[in-house]
């Protein structure tokens, strides 16, 4: 398929990502009081694993005193292991294992996706992608002493289709906690971004209204095949915690979050927490508190599962 334009994801990604690193550093300072002169509070191992006919490389932190456990998913784009993500976690008790996406970095495979002409949300590659994080959470079952910890998903955007089609797939993940991810169809939040194309004074022009006539009733500007993500979670029945923010003009929120409020009412544990002011990056946000909450959150969790 050609190259899919996704304004608001690839626009600027440099400077995301620069963003994003400054972010991180400032969390690791703030949640953590990790600095380079005090030694972590963790083991690293790196690991390769199999996955659908590849070789998958990644990094697994083991904590001295593990709480909790989780597999980091990858949003969209080239993405090696996250490093720094999976530092603050390890600071935090929380055994990680992080690896480089299919194709990316010292993992085997293709990548897909705008920057190299293909399609990167049709549902082959994401279940694909869930696929990978399935193969990720037995390789982490295996370095993880505790048989009685349960071990979970976390990640961040794109990560929200990716995660319910891998909890799905493996009867080992026992928790799911999403930043930012969309409840609304991949075909649905590509209107939706390609109506805020980009503009991060958007919701200062726009209304709820308005957003919701373009997801759904902007005709499709590419065919494939699309991903609904509250199909997997109405059939899941483990609990899960999504983090957004008010002002994405990535992901359809306030729609989102009522998908959300539908599955609960169906007795489904899942839960959200808002943050009126922050953007897409809710994650790696100048913000403490949604990287806070997530780790408390992950850690009582893993408690409730684990029996403790």
């Amino acid at each position: 398929m050609k190259n899919i334009n996704k304004p608001a994801i690839f626009k600027n990604r440099l400077k995301a990502k620069k963003s994003c690193r400054h972010a991180l550093f400032m969390l690791l300072f703030f949640v953590t009081g990790y600095a380079s002169a005090i030694p972590p509070g963790f083991k690293t191992k790196e690991i390769k694993f199999a996955s659908e006919g590849v070789s998958l490389a990644g990094t697994i932190f083991i904590p001295s005193n593990i709480e909790a456990a989780v597999v980091l998913v990858h949003g969209s784009g080239q993405e090696k292991r996250m490093i720094e993500f999976a530092t603050i976690l390890a600071n935090n008790g929380i055994a990680v294992l992080t690896y480089d996406k299919r194709g990316i970095g010292a993992s085997a495979g293709v990548y897909a996706g705008p920057e190299v002409g293909t399609n990167n949300i049709d549902f082959q590659n994401l279940n694909l992608l869930s696929l990978d994080a399935s193969a990720a959470v037995n390789a982490l079952s295996k370095s993880v002493s505790n048989d009685q910890l349960p071990i979970g998903l976390m990640g961040a955007s794109q990560a929200g289709w990716i995660i319910p089609l891998a909890a799905a797939k493996n009867t080992k993940v026992r928790f799911m906690m999403i930043f930012s991810g969309s409840l609304v169809t991949a075909k649905e939040q590509l209107r939706f971004q390609f109506y805020t194309n980009g503009d991060t004074n958007f919701w200062e022009m726009h209304s709820e209204e308005e957003a919701r006539k373009h997801v759904f009733n902007d005709p499709d500007r590419y065919a494939f095949i699309d991903t609904n993500p509250t199909d997997m979670l109405s059939e899941l029945s483990i609990p899960g915690l999504w983090i957004f923010g008010g002002k994405d003009i990535q992901v359809p929120v306030n729609l989102s979050i009522e998908y959300l409020d539908r599955l609960k009412s169906k007795s489904k544990q899942y839960d959200y927490k808002l943050f009126p002011d922050l953007g897409h990056n809710t994650a790696f946000s100048d913000s403490e508190e949604p990287m806070k909450d997530a780790i408390n959150w992950v850690k009582n969790i893993s408690k409730l599962k684990s029996g403790k």
